[in-house]
């Protein structure tokens, strides 16, 4: 098994508790469905933060020109008024459009280890061959269920209206590393130890990184939609 297409778009932003029931009726309700129902989108998975606000989003796809595919292009630019009121709460955004380099197992678990890394100058092939290898291991390791490795890649197009609502200040993660399983302490455990700053610094990356721990909330695929 592997992620559900070549690409993906990976998510992350923090919700205000006094918002967080309107928004996951909303999410689940409205927006995943209407994700789900753009050609070329093969399933939504939201998990929320361990600790905190924080929210995880992946969207798996067909192939990387979904991103920029019409049918998508034209929700962006059309959303809908619960979209409107609840999208100026998404606070401190970070959505990467990505190819999926690598991939291992599934891309749904009760838990999800994230971690936010760029390679360093010269890294990049050292840190692929890395976390290719990495991956292959920790998808069969009890407690684990699937690992995965993103890279982004700016889509050709103009910000949308989506994007403005947000006020044009959304970031990206270069590369993405996701580590699903049903096992809190081994996730815990590879974010420490094979997945460490340091580990990964030693094998290519960047002197820093971005990590988070999340538990599963919702997923639904194309065939699921109500």
């Amino acid at each position: 098994m592997a992620l559900m297409g070549q690409a993906a778009l990976a998510m992350w932003w923090n919700i205000a508790p006094e918002v967080r029931a309107d928004f996951e009726d909303w999410h689940a309700h409205e927006h995943f469905p209407e994700r789900m129902g753009i050609p070329g989108f093969h399933r939504g998975t939201r998990w929320s933060a361990v600790e905190g606000e924080g929210m995880f989003v992946m969207y798996e796809m067909r192939a990387f020109d979904v991103l920029s595919s019409p049918a998508y292009v034209a929700r962006l630019n059309a959303p809908t008024p619960w979209s409107t009121r609840l999208m100026p709460h998404h606070r401190d955004m970070v959505r990467s459009q990505c190819r999926v380099l690598a991939s291992r197992g599934g891309g749904v678990a009760r838990h999800a280890l994230t971690v936010r890394l760029s390679p360093a100058p010269d890294g990049d092939e050292a840190l692929r061959a890395f976390c290719q290898t990495t991956i292959d291991t920790l998808a069969m390791r009890p407690g684990l269920t699937g690992a995965h490795l993103l890279q982004h890649e700016m889509p050709a197009m103009q910000a949308t209206t989506e994007q403005k609502i947000r006020g044009n200040a959304d970031g990206w993660a270069d590369w993405v590393l996701v580590v699903c399983g049903y096992d809190l302490d081994v996730l815990q455990a590879v974010s420490d130890n094979e997945l460490s700053g340091a580990t990964l610094m030693r094998h290519g990356a960047a002197t820093s990184d971005v990590r988070g721990l999340y538990g599963l909330a919702v997923s639904a695929t194309a065939t699921d939609v109500i």
